[in-house]
């Protein structure tokens, strides 16, 4: 077999650059720019004739296509139209976005600075708990009210269900005791559940006894601490039977595919629609009892608009004197709280029955500190401090709801006549949970007065106090009042003997003092905080609120060298002893550290805590640690170690490195950083000499160079570990480090066989023969530069790589290896030109390293001393900051270099 000698053909890189620019071509600014949105116009269309003609079609846009089957219709398909009037789906969808867009309309008086119940409903379930055996009624009834009976007379199913509501009244019921609080939660959201599969059945009558059933359960105060979670779950059945109902007749009044209009009136109602929810009105008003009519009525009020403009302003007043015949207290007011919520969603407009409730419970507020009740607390073994704070929910709404948008007078002569009756506290409480933080921080010295005259025994100050701070803490008071109610509430909350009292207060007033005062009246809180929370350990029981003053503390100080001169920020982190806890604490301090440090810094200060908070999260890794909690520590430790910088002392930043690889080598993330921040200072080292290193700076570069060699070998990962041995090899040898650098490249040569077949990326096997190939023909870009040993003769590095690719195992039907020699050749054929594509420039006045053919021509020991080589075009030997090692010149995708040139300057693409 003959053998056909291989030449290399000759490349003039500069040259063919040149000619491979893009030519630039001048602009006509026109009509027409890439940028500029398509505008399509619609076709008109004129139907001429049905008979022997075609459609003449006028168009303003040329690209139009016209459907003819629409032009001969005239853009009506009726098949279509019947389909859509038979349809009764399309209907109720037309119904249901007109629904959706009116409700929109109506709330929109609403604004989002207005709390809606839904924020609330959470937390007043977890308040309000109980460990007492609860009761519940269950309807036992009969079945009669099924759709059975649609074949009687109308006369009949009428009587059929008048029996059915009389045979409810009168007990067929039984009830339910010695439930724990989770089966009275399930049970009532069973009976949820049969009141919507009854209304879907058409069991309209048996979904009415329902919701009378769970009405009747509000006037049950038999275990008094849990009334406030039951009203909640109460009235979202009530909710849900009020949206029944008027979908219900809303429905009715769709004739055909019309609906009615968003902002209708009474008139546009037709008369079936009306008689149904007028005889919704007339079962409500048969009840006999006055809780479940009132409740069960209030939750339909809004269907009033369909039978008067008036309907809903009238009725408004009436609910509100029907609570009056309510004797209990706490019945009383979650009722006007009902009747609040309900106005506020159907008529935000009409305040004056709102304002009628509140000066009714003022009115009736004595009857809380009355015997009746007094006696109620006896008999269930309830204090009147745990008694009063029940009403806060029922209070806070109704006082929201009428200080929405309230004007000045209105809300001054509210307070006022708080101020006028005894035993207040309660009301002052829900005054200043629901006014605006502005009203009330402009009245702060007036508040603190009145809280100063409350009567300690029945509502706690230091929960006034608490209220006060959170206004404050939303609004400014006047400055020079700041620091009086800063002493005048401290010293009412720092003789709380009760841990848990002090520590929800402190918590609060915490921020106001970070907000408008210095470092000084930080740390001396913080200090009056361990001073409390230390003894017996209380601080373990505490942990949320001191996680939260922790998170107001660095919210407020993002100067890290001002926080942590506060002298007692330290010791306070001392309390959390929990690990999780104090890991949790250490991200939120990492976190702010990332997102408000601008400037690399060397404060041995910031350095030393920071250390110390990073060294908190690093331990608390282990086995069982998921792999997105090890992301997030490394991302944090990693976000620190890149703000940390001193400067031109080289030698200082290496011994920081090397501190914090010893405190860190649990996390590979962490290691890859910092090898890849000791190879950057080594760069910036080269860059400050220019290329021409001192005995000095290249003793520091080899230190640098070791550090990464002994680092690398203990990561897990086999593609990081040969992308940083290729990396760190690359720095090496711009550093004139050309032994460091072989023993890199060959540490990465013995390193391929070990290359499974299938890695694990992203918790998912892949197969890795595509990650080889990548690191390969990076690799083969590197050897280019990289001069031959004297004593291993030419190409040892590129010999002794295609030895370990000849005898891997490579996948059957893979052309990778046939990939990998195409980049051998192209090696190769760059290796044989005169000029090559780069190099590494050692600077101005020391001569270029270049490749090893140079070498075999001009003999030395680490490249050619006479002969100037030409710059040509050159690539980055690094990625990142590193690539400023040299200059180059990028030529991008479409260069027009050849291919094996493509190939070769893909030379430090990888990281």
């Amino acid at each position: 077999m003959a053998v056909f000698p291989w030449h290399s053909r000759h490349r003039n890189y500069k040259a063919e650059f040149a000619s491979c620019r893009l030519e630039a071509v001048p602009l006509e600014f026109g009509d027409y720019h890439p940028l500029k949105p398509i505008t399509v116009t619609e076709s008109k269309t004129k139907k001429v004739s049905r008979k022997g003609s075609t459609s003449s079609t006028s168009s303003s846009s040329s690209s139009s296509v016209v459907d003819p089957l629409s032009s001969v219709l005239d853009g009506t398909d009726p098949l279509s139209m019947f389909a859509a009037t038979a349809d009764p789906a399309a209907t109720a969808a037309a119904t249901d976005s007109s629904r959706k867009k009116r409700e929109r309309e109506d709330n929109s008086i609403i604004g989002s600075d207005f709390e809606p119940w839904a924020s609330k409903r959470g937390e007043i379930l977890a308040r309000y708990t109980t460990t007492e055996k609860l009761s519940i009624n269950l309807f036992m009834g009969s079945e009669k009210g099924k759709a059975g009976t649609a074949t009687s007379a109308m006369s009949e199913k009428v009587r059929t269900r008048l029996e059915e509501l009389d045979d409810f009244e009168e007990g067929s019921q039984k009830e339910l005791l010695n439930l724990t609080q989770q089966d009275y939660v399930n049970r009532i959201e069973e009976l949820n559940q049969s009141l919507k599969d009854a209304w879907a059945s058409d069991q309209k009558v048996k979904a009415l006894k329902i919701v009378i059933q769970c009405s009747k359960l509000l006037s049950d105060t038999s275990v008094i601490q849990f009334y406030p979670s039951k009203f909640v779950l109460i009235t979202d059945i009530l909710d849900t039977f009020g949206k029944l109902v008027y979908e219900r007749i809303f429905s009715m009044c769709v004739d055909n595919r019309s609906v009615l209009p968003d902002h209708f009136s009474p008139e546009n109602v037709n008369d079936t629609a009306k008689e149904t929810c007028l005889n919704w009105f007339f079962k409500i008003a048969s009840i006999r009892e006055l809780i479940p009519r009132f409740y069960v009525e209030a939750s339909i009020l809004k269907c009033n608009k369909f039978l008067s403009k008036t309907g809903i302003s009238e009725c408004l007043p009436r609910l509100t004197c029907m609570i009056r015949g309510i004797g209990d207290p706490l019945v009383s007011v979650y009722a006007r709280a009902y009747l609040c919520r309900v106005g506020m969603e159907v008529a935000p407009h009409l305040k004056e029955s709102l304002n009628k409730n509140f000066f009714d419970f003022l009115l009736t507020f004595k009857q809380i500190h009355g015997d009746t009740v007094q006696n109620q607390l006896v008999v269930q073994g309830v204090e009147l401090p745990s008694y009063l704070p029940l009403y806060s929910p029922a209070m806070d709404w109704i006082f929201q709801c009428i200080s929405y948008h309230a004007p000045e007078t209105l809300l001054t002569e509210m307070m006022e006549r708080c101020k006028k009756l005894g035993n207040n506290a309660l009301l002052l409480n829900s005054v200043m949970s629901a006014f605006r933080a502005e009203f009330i921080a402009t009245r702060s010295m007036d508040f603190i007065g009145m809280i100063k005259e409350c009567d300690e025994s029945g509502f706690p100050k230091h929960l006034l106090f608490r209220s006060l701070g959170l206004n404050l803490a939303l609004a400014d008071p006047p400055e020079s009042d700041r620091l009086q109610i800063l002493n005048e509430a401290w010293k009412v909350i720092t003789k709380l003997k009760n841990p848990q009292d002090y520590v929800n207060c402190a918590e609060v007033w915490v921020e106001y003092t970070c907000k408008h005062f210095t470092k000084r009246e930080v740390s001396t809180v913080l200090a009056d905080v361990i001073k409390h929370m230390t003894p017996d350990r209380a601080f373990e029981d505490s942990y949320p609120q001191l996680q939260s003053i922790i998170k107001k503390v660095i919210a407020h100080f993002h100067d890290f060298s001002v926080l942590f001169s506060v002298e007692k920020f330290l010791p306070f982190l001392d309390m959390f002893q929990k690990e999780s806890v104090r890991v949790e604490v250490c991200k939120c301090i990492m976190e702010v550290f990332i997102k408000h440090q601008q400037e690399p810094t060397k404060d041995p200060v910031i350095l030393n805590a920071l250390l110390h908070v990073c060294k908190t999260m690093h331990d608390s890794v282990n086995a069982l640690t998921l792999e997105d909690e090890k992301r997030m520590l490394a991302y944090l430790i990693n976000g620190f170690i890149k703000m940390v910088s001193f400067g031109r002392d080289f030698e200082q930043q290496l011994s920081f490195y090397v501190e914090a690889r010893s405190m860190f080598c649990n996390l590979e993330p962490v290691l890859v950083q910092l090898i890849h921040s000791v190879n950057r200072l080594a760069m910036e080292t080269r860059k400050v000499m220019k290329g021409n290193h001192s005995r000095k700076t290249a003793a520091f570069v080899r230190a640098c160079v070791a550090y990464c060699f002994i680092t690398i070998p203990s990561l897990v990962g086999i593609f990081a570990r040969l992308n940083l041995y290729l990396h760190s090899g690359q720095v090496a040898l711009a550093n004139q480090c050309l032994s460091q650098a072989d023993a890199f490249f060959k540490a990465a040569i013995s390193l391929i066989p070990e290359v499974p077949k299938m890695i694990n990326i992203d918790g998912k096997m892949r197969p890795s023969e595509s990650f080889l190939l990548e690191f390969l023909c990076n690799f083969f870009s590197t050897l280019l530069i990289v001069p031959d040993h004297p004593e291993h003769g030419v190409l040892s590095l590129v010999r002794e790589l295609l030895g370990v690719i000849q005898d891997y195992t490579w996948e059957d039907n893979s052309d990778d290896k046939v990939r990998i020699y195409t980049c051998v050749l192209h090696l190769l054929s760059a290796m044989s030109q005169e000029t090559y594509l780069y190099h590494v420039d050692k600077g101005p006045e020391a001569p270029e390293l270049v490749g090893p053919f140079l070498l075999q021509q001009h003999p030395g020991p680490w490249g050619p001393a006479q002969q100037q080589a030409q710059p040509a075009l050159r690539q980055p030997v690094a990625p990142g900051p590193e690539a400023r090692l040299c200059g180059h010149q990028d030529h991008g995708e479409d260069s027009g270099i050849h291919q094996e040139a493509k190939q070769t300057a893909r030379y430090g693409s990888s990281d």
